[in-house]
């Protein structure tokens, strides 16, 4: 496990971010915040995935008269997006969000930005400040740039508006859609600031670009001791959002489910090995013990290449071996490797 700095604790409803805490997968639903029930069991679905936070866009009053409908039908944290009008973040806090994000550069005067504090400081809220590389304030554009350096001076500006009002519950991000810009604002950052960060790639792409991009730049700072939340940002399902994350935090020692691990396959397989890690994968989703599994094409070398696997499974003609520890444990028909692997994970 690599060295994580440590920052000061925040709490976003019954979460922690921050601090000793464990770093915290968050997403953001793509519904119509204002249809509530399209809105609840897209939530439904991210909850079960794993998401521990999830944030709605609020655009309007009726996005934000929405929230406590919301609020009381799920079961994790609720963060209200806030661009342009800082009147919907005051709303929002008063229906029962658990956490705003606000980004600086679009939500008006400073006046308004200390109205919002006011009131998340009276409810107890947290406010993640979004510096985002498009939107900065254009003073601060016009002095520094688009570069790494205008955005950490973004977020020292608003952390000062916010502190001047007594309000520290402050998460920040620093995000860019190139990651070369996103990695150096944080690391810039991080130098200076003890507040917890929420990592991302903002605009990463579709899903399998947005994946690769994601975790280049989310993964490298992690692994450098950054990050107390990640938010993986696709042009796909968001409950796919989740299942990239968990694999960025498996892949750096992190214990999120079941970690699927397979081998590319070559002329000696005599089983469809893509189709069985497909099966695999998704047949363990939503498994919450932290087991790795090892899903191999031969017997070759897959027992000796997947020892560190809880389980693993290597593939023969109509047939698979199950083996743990590079020892053989059973032979089972092809048909029935997946409900033996459930079996044996429920007895693990």
């Amino acid at each position: 496990m690599f060295d994580r700095k440590k920052t000061v604790e925040v709490r976003c409803g019954n979460v922690k971010i921050g601090g000793n805490n464990p770093i915290v997968i968050q997403s953001m639903t793509n519904t119509k915040t204002s249809d509530y029930t399209s809105t609840i069991n897209q939530i439904h679905s991210l909850e079960k995935a794993g998401c521990e936070l999830v944030r709605v866009s609020v655009p309007d009053e009726e996005s934000a008269k929405a929230i406590s409908k919301i609020r009381e039908n799920i079961n994790i944290p609720l963060i209200a997006d806030i661009h342009f009008d800082y009147r919907l973040a005051l709303m929002a806090i008063e229906n029962g969000v658990d956490g705003l994000r606000i980004n600086p550069g679009n939500i008006g005067s400073d006046e308004r930005v200390r109205e919002v504090v006011k009131k998340a400081k009276q409810y107890g809220i947290k406010i993640r400040i979004g510096v985002n590389l498009g939107s900065l304030e254009k003073n601060i554009q016009r002095e520094y740039g688009r570069t790494p350096k205008a955005m950490v001076e973004s977020a020292l500006y608003n952390i000062e508006l916010l502190e001047e009002n007594d309000f520290y519950n402050t998460v920040v991000s620093l995000k860019a859609s190139d990651i070369k810009t996103t990695i150096q604002a944080y690391e810039e950052f991080s130098k200076i600031s003890n507040y917890p960060l929420h990592l991302g790639v903002t605009e990463a792409g579709t899903a399998r670009a947005g994946a690769v991009k994601s975790s280049m730049g989310i993964g490298y700072l992690l692994l450098n001791g950054i990050g107390d939340t990640i938010r993986v940002s696709l042009t796909a399902d968001p409950v796919e959002e989740i299942d990239v994350a968990k694999m960025i935090l498996q892949n750096i020692g992190y214990n999120f489910g079941v970690q699927v691990i397979s081998c590319p396959t070559c002329a000696r397989t005599d089983i469809d090995i893509i189709n069985l890690a497909n099966k695999v994968e998704n047949a363990t989703r939503g498994i919450k013990k932290d087991i790795k599994v090892a899903v191999m094409g031969c017997v070759v070398n897959g027992p000796g290449e997947a020892k560190d696997a809880d389980i693993g499974i290597a593939g023969g003609k109509g047939e698979a071996l199950f083996f743990k520890d590079g020892k053989t444990l059973k032979k089972v028909k092809e048909d029935m490797i997946i409900s033996e692997l459930l079996k044996m994970i429920d007895e693990f």
